[in-house]
């Protein structure tokens, strides 16, 4: 009964968590987003100093799929939660004129630098390592890329297996690997 009474709790959750709030560009603003000068490798030595590691969400005006993540998923504590404490995230704008300094050295505005980096769908995530090689842009150097809205067990699956580096691991189990197990284990009742 205890677990049923779960499940509902995380099914509510998104209806009744907080609506996110958004800003004078129209794009949603979580407490976990930093607002930077957009100099991607300030950004990174920022985030490895604190021991996260660096996201680049980007998102536009008006996408019912951001809305969604922001209402449905993001909303729920233990996903936010995860957020801020392991990442350091910063939101583009796909259509934006903000100034980006990408890490290859390269000044352009937000929606030419989501172009450079063939970034087509809202809301997509880029993962970053913590090194990036030199010439490398924000798109090749990414370790992951989220492209689109999914639901919560995906998101959190997909920041954890980023967070915990398990794409270096020699085991075999790329993320849907990974994804699939923790499905498993989420059904069966079991976190281990």
């Amino acid at each position: 009964m205890t677990r049923l009474f779960a499940v509902m709790i995380m099914c509510l959750l998104p209806v009744f968590g907080v609506a996110a709030e958004k800003g004078d560009d129209g794009l949603h603003k979580a407490p976990w987003m930093r607002d930077t000068f957009k100099d991607l490798k300030e950004d990174l030595a920022e985030a490895n100093a604190e021991g996260k590691r660096l996201a680049i969400i980007v998102e536009q005006r008006g996408c019912i799929y951001c809305e969604k993540m922001h209402t449905e998923v993001f909303s729920i504590p233990e996903i936010s939660n995860y957020i801020s404490d392991n990442f350091f995230v910063v939101q583009i704008n796909l259509h934006g004129d903000t100034e980006i300094t990408d890490f290859d050295g390269e000044t352009l505005s937000e929606k030419q630098a989501t172009r450079k980096w063939g970034l087509l769908f809202t809301p997509s995530i880029l993962f970053l390592p913590e090194q990036v090689e030199d010439g490398a842009t924000a798109q090749t150097a990414s370790v992951a890329v989220m492209p689109g809205a999914f639901a919560a067990g995906t998101t959190i699956d997909m920041f954890t297996w980023v967070n915990e580096k398990r794409y270096k691991l020699d085991s075999g189990e790329d993320f849907q690997r990974y994804h699939a197990r923790r499905i498993k284990e989420r059904n069966n009742g079991s976190t281990d």
